[in-house]
């Protein structure tokens, strides 16, 4: 990966192992079981005493086939193994297929349920963003952080309870709008959350921003250029830590992002700190984005009244024999969009989410490609870690935020 793209992983893990042999470094395992690594991920370092010569980065732990496994099932059945790639942005992957399939069906989505898909994505975000900073906290021993961070994200995950019946595998949105209508309750309970999140922020950077030991294990440490990131496909906000203003929302808004007023963090200094830094702040402007899309919450149905692709509401069914005629064939033979193709990206919390589709006009995907986030941020591993000191590694891999599930597909 990144310096070591021509020289397969056999034979980098040869020319490593004739330097240690020779007496001249030391080679260590870093995982695949290393409790500190966000997943299963096996790193192969080659050590200078305790200074990181090179590091590779070796996964597949967790592949599970899932483009191939989408491929064999109908474009609505497909959308659940989604949930399961990034998964601390279900909502996010449900999203971004979503968007997809609307495009290659070119199916409309209720104003509705484009309000309540940017609620529930900016959440997500927020949600993905506290487990992030609690776990890195963690990894650099500043337990507190977790716990506080642990607090506030249960409450947003009783919300995607509320709405969806799942705390996380939600396949909440769907091809259209979204599954049902939000509860009586839900703008209360969202304003609430809302109302208590911009001081519980400040409490964690009270914690951290100006901490000592915080700045010693953070600042100037696995620092990357706006040039490497673009030159490895990094986005998202190890992007904007460099100082590049790049955002999808913005670049090419989806789900009427356009009418939202929100700022796009970044910062200059490209080290952990930077990231850090960046994903507290873009926390702020997803309660900014919430709020306003709260407010200007409509009225209406939050599904698409095209019936080729979107199943009846489940009112009618108990009333109407073609309703559920309608719904049982749906179900079982699914809906053959145009032949084509397309791609449709998110800007998830890890950075540019892609999913390409293609259509050779049957109930079953012809060919699904996901283009993910963590997988390019890997590649930056033996560009963040060489020269840092081995106790230094685990702060760098928290710092990109990597999902190995987002990886491993």
């Amino acid at each position: 990966m990144a310096d070591y793209r021509a020289t397969s992983i056999d034979e980098l893990r040869h020319l490593v192992s004739d330097r240690a042999l020779s007496g001249e470094t030391v080679l260590l395992n870093m995982g695949p079981q290393h409790p500190s690594t966000h997943g299963v991920l096996r790193l192969l370092l080659e050590l200078d005493g305790e200074i990181v010569v090179t590091c590779i980065p070796d996964i597949g732990f967790l592949h599970t086939g899932v483009e191939k496994n989408m491929e064999s099932k109908g474009y609505q059945q497909a959308e659940v193994m989604t949930d399961r790639l990034d998964y601390l942005n279900p909502l996010g992957n449900n999203l971004t297929y979503c968007l997809a399939v609307e495009k290659l069906a070119e199916l409309d989505v209720p104003p509705r349920a484009q309000a309540l898909r940017v609620i529930l994505a900016e959440l997500q975000r927020i949600s993905s963003h506290l487990l992030w900073l609690g776990t890195s906290g963690l990894d650099l021993a500043a337990m507190s952080v977790f716990l506080y961070a642990m607090r506030e994200r249960e409450l947003i995950l009783d919300i995607f309870e509320m709405v969806a019946g799942q705390r996380m595998m939600t396949t909440y949105i769907r091809p259209g709008g979204v599954w049902r209508d939000v509860p009586a309750e839900f703008e209360d309970t969202v304003q609430h959350v809302l109302n208590i999140l911009p001081r519980r922020i400040d409490e964690y950077e009270s914690l951290l921003t100006t901490n000592p030991l915080f700045l010693d294990r953070t600042r100037e440490i696995g620092v990357l250029n706006t040039q490497q990131c673009m030159e490895l496909g990094l986005t998202g906000p190890v992007l904007r830590a460099t100082g590049k203003a790049y955002d999808l929302r913005k670049a090419r808004p989806y789900s009427g992002y356009e009418q939202y007023d929100f700022n796009i963090p970044t910062q200059q200094g490209g080290d952990v700190y930077a990231r850090y830094l960046v994903r507290v702040a873009e926390m702020r402007e997803s309660i900014k984005i919430v709020e306003q899309a709260l407010q200007k919450l409509p009225s209406g149905p939050v599904r698409s009244n095209n019936r080729k692709y979107v199943p009846p509401p489940r009112s009618e069914i108990g009333v109407s024999m073609e309703a559920l005629i309608h719904h049982f064939k749906l179900w079982t033979e699914g809906f053959a969009p145009p032949a084509g193709h397309v791609y449709a990206a998110t800007e998830s919390p890890r950075g540019e989410l892609g999913v390409y589709l293609e259509s050779d006009g049957s109930p079953k995907p012809y060919r699904v490609h996901l283009n993910t986030p963590s997988f390019a941020n890997l590649q930056a591993m033996p560009v963040l870690t060489k020269g840092h000191f081995v106790a230094d590694v685990v702060g760098i891999i928290g710092s990109i935020d990597i999902v190995l599930g987002d990886a491993d597909r």
